[in-house]
Parts: C-alpha cells; sequence; structure tokens
C-alpha cells in the first residue's frame, strides 16, 4: 500500500490532503500537536482504517525523532511537509518586528521540513516512490515580491526554497526526489474567507502534480496546477 506522512494533518489543507489519500486508498500517517482534540482527523481515522494519527509538534524536533523511530520499518512513498506559520500582523511590521516571533515562524516553516527530511531519509529509502514534498508559497519568491510587507512569512518560505532546492541535489543520488508546491491563495484558517480557491481544489491539483513527478522534476517550484514558479 502506498504511504503517504502528512504534517499539520488536523486542519485545512493538510485534513484535505488526509481525505483525498484515503479516500484513494493510500495509508495515510497523520501527524498533528493534539491528536485526542483533533475531531474531523479523528472521524476520518474512524472511517478509513488505513488512516493512523501520530502527535507530532513540529516545534519539538524530540517528537520528530521520536516518531522516526516508532516508524522506523515503515517504507513512507511521501513525505509531505504541510504544516506551516504566519506570524505576520499589522501591529508587528518593520519597525516593530517580533523577533521571538520570527524564530518561531522559521522554526516550523523551514528548520521543522528540512528536519522531518533528515529524520525520515531512512524510510524514504524503503520507499518505492521516494519524494519529499515541501508546501511552499508564491510570498516566498524573490522575484515576485513587489509590495513588501509579511517580513516573516516571505523570508521563512524562501529560505526554505533553497534548502530545499539543495535538498533535491544532494538526495538525488540515493534516488530520492523533492518538489516544492504552491498550493495557491486557499480558503483556510491562514488564507481567510476571500481566498478564490477552495481547499478540495487545491488538494486535488496538488495530488495531481505529485502523482504526475518525474526524476527531472526533482527542485522544481511549482503552483497547485503545475505551472513553474519564479524564484
Amino acid at each position: 500500500m502506498t504511504t503517504v506522512l502528512i504534517t499539520g494533518a488536523n486542519r485545512g489543507l493538510g485534513l484535505e490532503f488526509c481525505r483525498q489519500y484515503a479516500e484513494s486508498g493510500w495509508r495515510v500517517l497523520a501527524g498533528c500537536r493534539e491528536p485526542e482534540t483533533a475531531g474531523a482527523l479523528r472521524g476520518l481515522a474512524d472511517s478509513y482504517p488505513q488512516l493512523s494519527l501520530h502527535r507530532l509538534d513540529l516545534g519539538q524536533f524530540g517528537q520528530i525523532d521520536a516518531l522516526a523511530q516508532e516508524l522506523a520499518d515503515q517504507p513512507i512513498d511521501v513525505l509531505l511537509s504541510n504544516a506551516g506559520v504566519y506570524g505576520d500582523s499589522a501591529q508587528t511590521g518593520f519597525g516593530k518586528l517580533d523577533y521571538a516571533a520570527w524564530r518561531r515562524v522559521l522554526d516550523i516553516n523551514l528548520l521543522a521540513p528540512v528536519k522531518l527530511a533528515e529524520a525520515f531519509q531512512p524510510q524514504l529509502g524503503l520507499g518505492s516512490r521516494k519524494l519529499i514534498v515541501a508546501l511552499t508559497s508564491l510570498m516566498g519568491s524573490i522575484a515576485d515580491n513587489t509590495s513588501g510587507g509579511s517580513i516573516l512569512y516571505r523570508s521563512s518560505k524562501a529560505a526554505l526554497n533553497a534548502a530545499m532546492k539543495s535538498l533535491s541535489l544532494e538526495l538525488r543520488p540515493q534516488g530520492v526526489g523533492v518538489l516544492l508546491l504552491h498550493p495557491g491563495w486557499v480558503k483556510t484558517d491562514m488564507g481567510g474567507p476571500d481566498a478564490p480557491t477552495l481547499p478540495e481544489a487545491s488538494v486535488a491539483g496538488m495530488r495531481r502534480v505529485i502523482e504526475s513527478y518525474g526524476p527531472g522534476d526533482s527542485g522544481r517550484f511549482l503552483d497547485f496546477q503545475g505551472r513553474p514558479l519564479p524564484w
């Protein structure tokens, strides 16, 4: 059975990824901070026995190592780093930046996906697809930044893009690929009610990109429709 590990699985895009992959017959390893309070995710687990819940707070790297140890013998085909935080606010722009919040954003959006790749490298080696997927954002594009603002979030996603591009080169000899996917502006808690794209459409699009992945795609920065984006 094809297996995907999904972070931030209790809501938004993570929850929708879990639903769609479980419906398609994949084994889903769903990570979230508090599985006991993740009502919608627990409901999915009740409906799909191949979906399992796992405690995973990405701000606690010990939990990443513990889960990797728990799943030591489990082949993982797709490692999907979905969890992310925004961090910026109108009250904490340039001139009054919250540096503690910035560190937190970098921990979750940048360091945690790289730590996950390191920790689960052996399980990816056991899988057949051997693919790391990191959800990033067009806001991490330096070329596309024409408005400024959102310094915390933009910098974290730009750094994630750089780190994952490097991983795509370093892991190539092992047959492990890396995709950077921009989900679009999606109607989630982070995206807000005015976003034009529904989670169902965004996730379906990203799944098609993942399904069509070939080794030559490793290191690419694409949107949810498979279109290349500027760095």
